[in-house]
């Protein structure tokens, strides 16, 4: 499910679940692995985290698992991408590079925002389409107004729709692009600028960073991930996984 590999000091971490890397149990498991084996490598000064499979960076929670999961996979699953994968990449003393290639959505876009940096390829597309399959993006709700403000946030994530590379940079999410035979370069080439940096100097300057920036963030995943867990336990949470899983358009309660 995830491949890893040392580049020039560079860890690089690629999801590794086709067709769309959907997110489970066991990759957020793995990626924490790896991502504990980056920061206790003293080769290591900066770390990736992209995808193997061609034109995905991950399509979101495998939604077939979820639905089949009980109320306690949720709440942990949930709480391992909301929560715990946030505090594990806070508390690393090494810079963390998304590298979004092709689709990002839903619980893909939860990895790539706890990640120091974001480059994406040219042709990325990015999207929170959570309520069209009875979920809510719920810890976007906290940091992406923050971003982009209050009221693009909530077209973004309440009408679901999907916005380019260039989009995404216009509104603050994405640092850089590349074009996407050459983003893993780019995204190496960043890593390597900040690899070349004092790993004293960049262990204290990430964790002010971090502290300066966090708003209240752990606080707030907590509550969302109890959110997440609330709704998918509603008629048209229900409903919504469903008609996913069955290739239809779901029957919204009218109540």
């Amino acid at each position: 499910m995830i491949q890893y590999r040392l580049h020039h000091h560079i860890a690089e971490i690629l999801l590794d679940n086709p067709p769309v890397n959907g997110i489970t149990d066991e990759l957020l498991d793995t990626l924490m692995a790896r991502l504990r084996q980056a920061e206790s490598d003293p080769e290591v000064r900066a770390i990736i985290i992209g995808s193997a499979v061609p034109g995905r960076f991950s399509g979101g929670l495998d939604l077939p698992k979820f639905l089949r999961g009980s109320p306690e996979d949720t709440h942990r699953v949930v709480n391992k991408l909301y929560s715990q994968l946030f505090e594990l990449n806070s508390s690393l003393s090494k810079p963390v590079i998304a590298a979004i290639s092709g689709a990002v959505r839903g619980g893909g876009m939860s990895v790539a925002i706890t990640c120091d940096m974001i480059v994406a390829a040219e042709d990325a597309t990015f999207g929170y389409p959570e309520l069209e399959v009875g979920l809510l993006p719920a810890i976007h709700f906290n940091h992406l107004p923050r971003i982009v403000g209050r009221h693009r946030a909530f077209d973004l994530l309440m009408t679901g729709r999907v916005f380019d590379a260039q989009e995404a940079v216009s509104l603050g999410l994405v640092a850089r692009t590349a074009p996407a035979a050459q983003l893993m370069d780019k995204a190496r080439e960043l890593a390597g600028v900040l690899a070349a940096k004092s790993p004293t100097l960049m262990r204290m300057g990430k964790a002010a960073f971090v502290r300066a920036t966090d708003q209240g963030y752990r606080a707030a995943a907590s509550q969302a991930v109890d959110l997440v867990s609330a709704v998918v336990a509603t008629r048209d949470g229900q409903e919504g996984l469903k008609a996913f899983a069955e290739k239809r358009k779901p029957q919204w309660n009218k109540a």
